[in-house]
């Protein structure tokens, strides 16, 4: 029984830091923020991630399966290569209305200063996202839905760095519509 609290606490501490690091990014935001909203003191904090790394880790864990089940309930609740496109920005526009930014995204800017399992955590989470885009790519073009030239993969970073772009200038603006209008764009220009 007592370890179900433990577990509520550190999933509060998640919630919280993940907030702050897509809000302000890694290095703006310390234990003793993340202790004062989840009103626990900084050694609480520190006996579920003893370090700030550890908390990275566990952010970017956890922030890479949740993205990867919902590119899996994409992948099940259709299977038009447009439409699953289409669901994909979604994802990111649903980050960007909250007033955040991709927390793998907002990693990267701060990859240089980031411990090496962190760095290679973020890599992954785009290497996921780009594997998942270059087989929905395939699929449209096999299927003459999509067309474009050249190795899907190569299509498929190409999506991931733009809409990564689009939400870092759209949420400067604090226009959701100047990120929509860029998925419009990208969209309209691969459909046949």
């Amino acid at each position: 029984m007592a370890s179900r609290p433990m577990a509520d606490t550190a999933a509060r501490i998640l919630d919280v830091a993940e907030r702050l690091v897509q809000v302000q990014g890694f290095n703006a935001f310390s234990y003793a923020d993340v202790a004062a909203e989840v009103q626990i003191r900084k050694a609480s904090l520190h006996h579920h991630f003893p370090t700030k790394a550890a908390l990275g880790q566990a952010l970017i864990a956890r922030y890479r399966a949740r993205f990867s089940r919902a590119l899996a309930e994409i992948h099940v609740g259709t299977s038009d290569a447009r439409a699953r496109l289409k669901a994909y920005a979604r994802l990111y526009t649903g980050v960007l209305r909250k007033r955040r930014m991709c927390l793998c995204g907002v990693l990267a800017a701060d990859f240089e200063t980031l411990p090496g399992p962190m760095r290679q955590g973020v890599l992954a989470f785009f290497s996921d996202n780009e594997a998942w885009l270059a087989g929905v790519l395939e699929e449209g073009r096999r299927g003459k839905t999509l067309q474009f030239q050249g190795p899907a993969s190569t299509l498929a970073a190409f999506v991931v760095s733009s809409l990564e772009g689009a939400m870092l200038v759209a949420r400067s603006y604090g226009r959701v519509e100047r990120f929509e209008a860029v998925v419009k764009k990208l969209l309209g220009d691969l459909q046949r």
